[in-house]
This record gives C-alpha cells, structure tokens and sequence, in this order.
C-alpha cells in the first residue's frame, strides 16, 4: 500500500513540475517557476528510483517441506529417457509441479505419481 502512495505521490510532483515549467513560458509566467518545476520533477524521478530500489531488496524465500506419515519405502529414481540415476539434486520445482533434469542426456520432464493399483 505505501509503494501505491509513493507512487501516486511521485506522479503529482513530475505533473506539478512540468506544469509549472509550460506555465513560465506563458507572458505572465514567472522565470522563476522552471527550476522550480525542475526541481520538482527530479524530486519525483528521486523518489520514483528509492521506491523501485526498496522494493527489489524485498525479496521472500518459499521453502516446502513434506511431512510423510508412517513408513514410507522410497525408491531408486532414474531417467525415462536414459535410465540413468537421478539424485534430488535433479529435481527443482517449476510452478508448483516437480520437474527433473537428466544429467546424462538433459531431457527434462515433470514428475508425475503413478497410481498404486
């Protein structure tokens, strides 16, 4: 919510600054109102650039962890392609779904769980 405010707030001082420079170019405009407006519009690209820079370092790390109940039998994984081994390390998740990368022949796949009957 607070970035919407900033940003709101930084599109009023760049609109307020560009207005005041085209109103010094009118005959009744003051020469005093374009560094003013100048000022005015690298106030907002300033604040503009804090903002965007406050919200990169904002970052989440999403850790999932299954929890097995009973006994659990696991067994060798390896390839559909090539039939070689894969470790854990193979398997990283893309969308939500479990992907694997065979590091003998670099096909990739989505896991899928077979039915058990």
């Amino acid at each position: 919510m607070g970035k919407v405010i900033g940003y709101i707030a930084t599109a009023i001082l760049i609109l307020f600054g560009v207005l005041m420079i085209i109103g010094a170019t009118d005959e009744t405009g003051d020469p005093i109102w374009i560094p003013i407006g100048g000022f005015l519009i690298v106030l907002g690209l300033g604040m503009i650039w804090l903002i965007g820079r406050k919200a990169k370092s904002d970052s989440t790390e999403l850790i999932q962890k299954i929890e097995l109940s009973g006994d659990v039998n696991l067994e060798a994984l390896s390839c559909q392609s090539c039939g070689g081994a894969l470790s854990p390390d193979n398997i990283k998740m893309v969308a939500g779904a479990p992907v694997v990368t065979c590091p003998y022949c670099d096909s990739t796949y989505q896991l899928s769980e077979e039915p058990k009957w």
